[in-house]
């Protein structure tokens, strides 16, 4: 098992992509915090993983907060005894709004969300990764971190930040057993839309003419397939990178 005897941390897990790699990571073996705003899914989620004879625990954790951060990485040390990888993957989507028609609050959910919530848990988990010299971070951005065509301004802005700190956190702590990667999915079978608010009618007709050649829409396993390579030693030497994972979105552009 590529992940036997590891701990992870994965946010966002009772649904989607968040519970497709929970699942899968503990099927290779890893111990598992499943971390979600969403407490009775994230308890679904452990049922399954424990029927299948995996180890996990469910963490209700709402990643715009600090100190729910700082609770699910002490109970990933509490129960398990340390952390070897953490996955932030917890996400919301904006209305497809042009800078000229988000708002503040708006603007400000997205960032805590999407950049802040990544920025905190991997500024928790990184101290225990230098203390045993090895660590795995999989940061979940978006072909919206890399074009601007794919989302709004907010979503857009949030994602190609966690996609700079990816970057800049692969290399800072590269000499120190620590690998940082991200992956940014295509359109993916998952219910972030349900995070939507009233879109907007500008941005969605903009939008429609890169929708228009989405070659098909994935699947949360196979992002979570990509997450257990970045995750595991097949993925040694790569470090500070992204993995675009869109079944050939982009190469249109």
């Amino acid at each position: 098992m590529k992940l036997e005897n590891k701990v992870a941390v994965v946010t966002g897990a009772a649904s989607g992509m968040g519970k497709a790699i929970a699942e899968l990571y503990a099927q290779e073996g890893a111990k598992v915090i499943v971390a979600d705003l969403n407490l009775e899914g994230a308890e679904a989620v452990v049922q399954n993983i424990v029927e299948n004879n995996g180890v996990a625990k469910a963490v209700q954790s709402n990643v715009a907060k600090q100190e729910d951060i700082e609770n699910m990485i002490d109970t990933a040390v509490k129960e398990y005894g340390t952390l070897d990888i953490l996955v932030n993957n917890a996400g919301i989507m904006d209305g497809f709004e042009p800078v000229g028609d988000i708002q503040d609050d708006r603007w400000d959910l997205i960032f805590d969300v999407n950049t802040k919530g990544v920025m905190r848990a991997m500024r928790k988990a990184v101290p225990i990764f230098l203390e045993k010299g090895t660590g795995v971070i999989v940061n979940i951005a978006s072909t919206g971190g890399i074009s601007g065509a794919h989302a709004g301004a907010a979503y857009g802005a949030s994602k190609h930040a966690v996609i700079g700190m990816t970057k800049n956190t692969g290399y800072m702590y590269a000499d120190k057993g620590i690998r940082c990667n991200a992956i940014a999915p295509g359109g993916v079978a998952t219910n972030i839309a349900s995070s939507m608010q009233n879109p907007n009618p500008v941005g969605m007709e903009r939008l429609k003419p890169v929708q228009g050649v989405m070659p098909r829409i994935g699947q949360p396993e196979e992002i979570a397939q990509a997450a257990l390579f970045l995750a595991s030693e097949d993925s040694s030497f790569i470090n500070g990178t992204v993995l675009t994972a869109d079944g050939g979105w982009t190469a249109a552009f």
